[in-house]
């Protein structure tokens, strides 16, 4: 049975392997590391399909040592045992490279068991995961290793790997298969930076032509259709995306906001974005522009009960306002101040004249006397301390630069001037 195309045209050196250039580049780290022989612990973090594995195994030929391979969805502790013991064979002489896919579903015992051999020098690791290490792996480990990030690869490089595919495949049939024209440029953008995924695709379209067929755009459409979604709710992706449409509409870019609301929302997730359009409207806009609060308020229900597709309307339109919105964050600067001082233990007791007097015997304890009722003061204003006696003129909230804090600024000094002439 022939090998899968993607492993029949997997490089085999540094320079065969497309995308990367941050890390595999002309005088990049790793690549100079790789290239001395001297290989470190190791951790490969990024999606798949993006060259972990065969970055992997380069490097084990290049260093001249065995690879193991396990996946931490199978491995047993008994597994990464044998692998050690290898190392006093004739194939382990010149050192053992354990290659483990998917670290992070290890679990704690078999971690441990892990970082007894790679602290003693047994095995070299070079562990890759899809999930962030720094949630997912033990400190213990990841203390002992590298990180490298690997990216999704650009289009034009995948382009490279599709159209060598693509030559590949037809070897296996005597006549050469028709390709219209755009269909490996097609499957570079369509697969979302898997290397991989384009791959398997060209395979499966070779196999369906046939030896004397073609390949048509509109197959090469079928087979990837949604691939270069890269979206997990419980990922990293799923929060990486999130951040970034936040920080767009904060910065006001609202083209930037409605690609990353696109994203979440093919992804049939309706309830993230609704949250975040919420979190924004007071986050970041907040008392520059107060009615935003109610406006997507309203946008949100209307999504909410039309549900997708038509959801993705109210929700664009709210994209849209927050990010051509004024901006300020006063109102989160202030809670946060307030909630510091109070986990410092700043606080103390609530003023005597303040406190609840609408029950018998409150005046005898000194409760509620001496109260001034603002109402009865011109403006409704009157100047009184209602801080706890420990934090007596401290200020949390700072009016914003904006047009509305600036009135409401205006209007407060006002208020302070006129109580200082009475």
């Amino acid at each position: 049975m022939a090998a899968p195309l993607a492993d029949r045209i997997r490089p085999q050196t540094l320079d065969d392997v497309v995308g990367q250039e941050h890390l595999l580049g002309k005088n990049q780290v790793l690549r100079r590391m790789i290239e001395t022989g001297n290989i470190p612990n190791l951790i490969f973090y990024g999606p798949s399909g993006v060259g972990k594995t065969t970055v992997a195994s380069i490097i084990a030929r290049q260093a001249g040592k065995k690879l193991y391979r396990l996946n931490g969805t199978t491995a047993s502790t008994a597994d990464i045992r044998e692998v050690v013991a290898s190392c006093g064979t004739i194939e382990g002489l010149n050192g053992v490279i354990l290659y483990l896919d998917e670290i992070q579903y290890l679990n704690k015992k078999q971690q441990q068991t892990l970082l007894e051999f790679i602290e003693n020098g047994s095995i070299t690791l070079i562990a890759s995961t899809t999930e962030n290490p720094y949630f997912y792996v033990y400190n213990a480990i990841l203390s002992r290793c590298t990180v490298f990030e690997f990216r999704p690869v650009g289009p034009r490089e995948v382009q490279r790997a599709v159209e060598r595919a693509l030559r590949v495949a037809q070897e296996s049939f005597p006549d050469e298969i028709a390709v219209e024209q755009g269909v490996a440029e097609y499957l570079a953008s369509a697969c979302g930076g898997d290397v991989r995924k384009s791959l398997n695709a060209v395979e499966l379209l070779t196999l369906a032509a046939g030896p004397s067929g073609s390949i048509t755009l509109e197959d090469a459409k079928q087979v990837a259709q949604k691939s270069a979604m890269r979206y997990d709710r419980d990922g990293d992706e799923h929060y990486d995306i999130l951040s970034a449409f936040q920080k767009s509409i904060r910065g006001s870019d609202e083209n930037a906001g409605l690609h990353y609301l696109a994203r979440l929302l093919e992804a049939g997730d309706l309830i993230s974005p609704c949250r975040r359009l919420l979190v924004i409207a007071s986050e970041d806009v907040g008392l520059a522009y107060p009615q935003a609060v109610a406006i997507v308020k309203a946008c949100v229900d209307s999504a909410m009960q039309l549900g997708l597709p038509e959801a993705r309307i109210p929700l664009a339109q709210a994209v849209i306002l927050l990010s051509t919105s004024p901006k300020s964050n006063s109102a989160i600067c202030a809670i946060d101040e307030a909630l510091a001082d109070l986990r410092m233990g700043k606080g103390g007791d609530v003023p005597d004249f303040l406190r609840d007097g609408h029950y018998g015997g409150a005046q005898k304890m000194g409760h509620a006397i001496g109260y001034q009722y603002a109402h009865d003061f011109p403006n409704g204003y009157v100047r009184q301390q209602y801080l706890p006696d420990a934090l007596r003129g401290r200020v949390y909230y700072h009016f914003g630069e904006n047009k509305l804090e600036a009135a409401a600024r205006a209007y407060r000094e006002k208020l302070e001037r006129e109580a200082g002439e009475g």
